[in-house]
């Protein structure tokens, strides 16, 4: 990979880190099928991009980072969801890392490209099937709500499913409403980030230096600069029909490709 090619992969994260299209989707479909990396090679990158856009989130979002820390108590609201969230996000993410990693060690860019278009589709099918934003507010959020939303995180970690829109999706299913639930949704993807760079540490410390600093600048920038003005587009834009478009379009080419 040279520079170019890394800063255009970080700048793919970037933009589709804040929009519910899965950003490891889209870094993975152009490693695979347009710099010619296997999977494995890959997949790495893709979790190592979002240490870019996690910092992207904890600088946009101090302010509520900062409150959290000041109110570290579980009587306080959002880190009690924090805390369960996450804790609920590894339960769930862990066994499904170690899948990718170990149970298709030799699985082909074809084999995990038709993943992600078969994951985009379930992406796009699970936030048509949200429904319209509620009117619980972070006050009122359960530990049932926080226990949802830290299991639907951790299948994120599957190419293909969108973390901002499975969180997201699974918010409003539960009543909260809309701001409520993108700004945890946020919140909850800087521990998950961590957590995904801790798991595959081993892995990411192979990525040259070089490479590694280009992917994080240009995410991180990308991230930080366009969080606002595309958290407005996501609020508007039916993205489910996208992902599911580009899901359908992903495993038809796949198959046709095959059968040819």
């Amino acid at each position: 990979m040279d520079g170019i090619q890394a800063i255009i992969l970080g700048l793919i994260q970037g933009a589709a880190e804040w929009l519910p299209i899965s950003s490891e989707a889209q870094t993975m479909l152009y490693m695979l099928n347009h710099l010619g990396l296997d999977p494995q090679t890959a997949l790495t990158y893709a979790f190592f991009l979002h240490a870019g856009t996690m910092i992207a989130a904890f600088v946009r979002f101090r302010e509520e980072f900062v409150e959290v820390l000041r109110n570290l108590s579980p009587s306080f609201p959002m880190t009690r969801v924090l805390v369960i969230a996450t804790l609920c996000t590894a339960v769930s993410a862990v066994p499904l890392y170690l899948l990718l990693r170990y149970a298709s060690v030799d699985a082909d860019g074809t084999v995990f490209t038709l993943i992600i278009g078969l994951m985009l589709i379930v992406t796009g099918l699970v936030m048509q099937r949200a429904g319209s934003a509620g009117e619980r507010t972070l006050a009122e959020m359960t530990d049932a709500d926080a226990i949802l939303v830290g299991v639907a995180q951790g299948f994120a970690i599957i190419p293909g499913i969108s973390r901002s829109g499975t969180t997201v999706a699974a918010l409003l299913a539960r009543n909260i409403e809309q701001e409520t639930a993108l700004t945890v949704s946020f919140l909850m993807s800087v521990p998950a980030a961590l957590g995904v760079l801790a798991l595959d540490s081993g892995n990411i410390a192979q990525i040259p230096a070089g490479t590694a600093a280009l992917l994080l600048a240009s995410s991180l920038a990308a991230g930080y600069l366009s969080i606002d003005v595309l958290l407005a587009v996501a609020r508007r834009v039916a993205f489910w029909i996208f992902c599911v478009a580009l899901g359908a379009l992903t495993v038809i080419l796949v198959l046709g490709g095959a059968l040819l």
